[in-house]
């Protein structure tokens, strides 16, 4: 059975940090990624990472505030969050793609977490 575990969220004042941790269990992806949703708005994408390693992506609001990394040896992968704005607050879920699909779509992913909450307070 497939599943995508979140944990790390909580309430941090703005300018501070916060570690996202996704374990994965049934499969090795081909790649694995973040999304968040802001109270009344959509689905967005954050950031995701090629499991081999070859290359990462970010969506340009976070860009060189977030850090994303994996363990093959845990099948994990990590959203290290710096510099956070209240802008950040959502909820955070992880993702999971197969294959090569293209774009780091919400309509694309196979698999979602649960999601985990994130509140910057400012």
């Amino acid at each position: 059975q497939v599943q995508l575990v979140e944990s790390g969220g909580g309430l941090v004042q703005a300018g501070g940090s916060l570690r996202l941790s996704c374990a994965a269990s049934g499969r090795i992806f081909y790649k694995m990624g973040w999304f968040r949703q802001a109270s009344g708005k959509e689905r967005e994408f954050v950031s995701s990472i090629e499991w081999s390693g070859a290359g990462a992506s970010y969506a340009s609001s976070v860009q060189g505030r977030f850090a994303i990394s994996r363990d093959k040896n845990s099948n994990r992968i990590y959203l290290q969050m710096n510099s956070l704005k209240s802008e950040d607050t959502a909820v955070y879920y992880c993702a999971a793609w197969t294959g090569d699909v293209g774009d780091d779509v919400t309509d694309s992913v196979h698999y979602w977490g649960q999601g985990t909450q994130v509140t910057v307070s400012s």
